[in-house]
């Protein structure tokens, strides 16, 4: 049996470095199963550089675009097989891989393990529970193919839902802080001392979702990324949505090593499509009572105000790159980042969505009969123009 010793994992109570550790493992990763790998050989005769795993190379360029940006960073890379998590709260980088979610091989094992009644309740429209279990499995069993219709299209959207939600939770159980008796701690962490153990996750510090992978990269339409988003993750307060365009943060991530500036302008100018800034107010109450009044100044003086409802989702244009001031005031349920009933005065940023307004409520509700949940969601996609509105129309009449 190979025995390797690496340093103390947590060498004082108060204090964890698994650093070692992780890295120690990647490297036998690397030199017992990447071996492996049909033309591996040769492929690291053409470099003197490392060669990356695709989840390091990703996990790499979000830890390094959180720390030149000094912001809360959550990526997430959905493929056939498995979907990665990534993310850096309080500039501590976690990375988890649910091996058996994703949006083709892995298909059936969504459907286990988040439930018929999970996917679908994000099916806008009457299906019956066989048919839903047949397109998943056929879907398994015909990995390559996409979706030709609307109607598999919305099916696909509602599996991947689910598939980024299992992630995620799995994500918020391995992201965690110490577990134990004492913690290292500066004097303001000492009067705002979380549970030992609980989550890093802080949906309210976060300022920017990157999604990556087929279903969300290359949506027909943007606005459908950023609902999925929406959907799985559940931001609060104040949060930029964005995609990966291209699938270039694997490479980006590798380039970093060697030039950092390089990947990291690269990233921003050619990779990343910003979506725009959502904001999410955190609370409860009776659906068609008001909100939050906001008002956003363009850079040109000019105001757009709105009044928002609780259940209502809007959408308000602001354009790639425009940056705009916001005033948000909630009501005494809701809380956007200042606490419950709170003003917030802060930036928001367009994109090629807008920005858009989620007053659903945290968590967020959806009616269990099945007539109530078509009109809800039906609701939803109108109010943002998901999807072509003709066909869909066509789509609920059947």
């Amino acid at each position: 049996v190979a025995l390797y010793i690496v340093d103390n994992i947590r060498p004082v109570l108060e204090r964890e470095n698994l650093g070692p550790a992780r890295h120690k493992i990647h490297d036998l990763f690397m030199e017992h199963v990447m071996q492996h790998a049909p033309g591996y050989k040769k492929l690291m005769s053409w470099t003197d550089h490392p060669i990356m795993p695709t989840p390091g190379a990703v996990g790499l360029l979000v830890e390094k675009v959180a720390r030149s940006e000094n912001i809360d960073v959550l990526g997430v890379d959905i493929g056939g097989a498995t979907t990665d998590v990534f993310s850096v709260f309080g500039g501590v980088f976690n990375r988890t891989v649910s091996a058996n979610l994703g949006m083709s091989y892995s298909i059936s094992n969504v459907l286990v393990s988040a439930g018929v009644e999970n996917i679908l309740r994000w099916v806008p429209f009457s299906i019956d529970e066989n048919d839903l279990k047949n397109r998943i499995r056929n879907k398994m069993i015909r990995p390559t193919t996409i979706p030709q219709t609307l109607e598999e299209l919305i099916i696909e959207q509602a599996i991947a839902r689910e598939a980024l939600r299992l992630a995620f939770e799995h994500h918020k159980t391995m992201a965690v802080g110490l577990k134990g008796v004492q913690q290292e701690r500066t004097i303001s962490e000492a009067f705002a001392q979380t549970l030992s153990g609980a989550t890093l996750v802080d949906m309210m510090s976060l300022a920017l979702i990157i999604g990556s992978g087929g279903v969300l990269s290359h949506a027909p339409r943007r606005v459908q990324s950023a609902l999925m988003m929406l959907d799985a993750f559940q931001p609060e307060g104040v949060t930029m949505l964005s995609v990966d365009s291209i699938f270039m943060m694997p490479h980006l991530g590798v380039l970093s090593e060697v030039n950092e500036k390089a990947a990291t302008e690269v990233f921003d100018r050619d990779c990343l499509i910003r979506l725009g800034s959502s904001i999410c107010p955190v609370g409860l109450d009776k659906e068609g009572k008001k909100c939050i009044d906001i008002v956003i100044t363009k850079n040109d003086g000019t105001k757009i105000e709105k009044s928002v409802n609780f259940g209502e989702l809007i959408r308000i244009p602001l354009g790639v790159g425009e940056k705009a001031k916001a005033i948000i005031e909630p009501t005494k349920n809701f809380d956007v980042g200042a606490g419950k009933g709170k003003r917030l005065e802060t930036e928001v940023e367009g994109g090629v969505v807008g920005v858009i307004i989620d007053c659903r409520g945290r968590p967020l509700n959806i009616p269990s009969d099945p007539k109530e949940r078509v009109e809800k969601l039906s609701s939803w996609v109108r109010a943002l123009d998901v999807y072509p509105m003709e066909p869909y129309e066509r789509l609920l009449k059947r």
